[in-house]
């Protein structure tokens, strides 16, 4: 709970508004409680890193388990961390946040544990889609991993410029965009039949 307050008021003022006080206000406590518990507003932030790697890595179990498709849960994989970024602002005080987190060796630590557990599920549910018939034989699924990762990361970026759609629109119509080559003849992606 506290942890998901942190991340809320990150949304809102970014990691340079964030206080032990506006994240007490918002749980029900006092500011005491949390220097108690996380010792300072460093300690808080590193501890919602940390939440946040673990999350990262037990989102593709729970995403896999919700979709029929590889393909279908690769796109809830890339969509699903973004959505609380519902305005651009969200998204630049997020991104301020992770600006933290390469500057700073301790905060790296748990952002490239998300990296990794990110891009050993996107070469696992490539790598199941082409087994399964929806991807074309012969793609190099290790290589377009990275094109997914790449793509969707910047379509975050491109979204808060020019503020065309939601982001998970954009996430989506990328992640189509970079899939589409990969795909068999014929073959009609399930979110499309649904017209998201």
């Amino acid at each position: 709970m506290i942890l998901r307050a942190a991340a809320d008021v990150i949304g809102r003022v970014g990691p340079m508004g964030l206080t032990l006080a506006v994240v007490a206000r918002e749980v029900g406590l006092v500011p005491g409680t949390l220097v108690q518990r996380f010792g300072s507003k460093r300690g808080l932030l590193l501890a919602l890193a940390e939440q946040s790697a673990k999350n990262a890595e037990a989102l593709p179990g729970r995403v896999r388990e919700r979709h029929q498709s590889a393909l279908q849960a690769l796109e809830a994989l890339m969509v699903e961390p973004m959505a609380s970024m519902t305005t651009p602002e969200t998204y630049a005080n997020h991104l301020a946040f992770l600006c933290v987190d390469l500057t700073d060796p301790q905060f790296r630590g748990h952002a490239l544990t998300m990296h990794e557990s990110q891009t050993q599920a996107i070469e696992a549910l490539l790598a199941e889609s082409l087994l399964s018939g929806e991807l074309r034989a012969g793609t190099d699924t290790v290589a377009l991993a990275g094109s997914v990762q790449a793509i969707t990361s910047g379509a975050g970026l491109l979204w808060a410029l020019d503020r065309r759609g939601t982001l998970e629109q954009r996430i989506r119509q990328e992640l189509d965009n970079v899939l589409a080559p990969h795909l068999p003849p014929g073959h009609v992606r399930h979110h499309d039949l649904e017209g998201s």
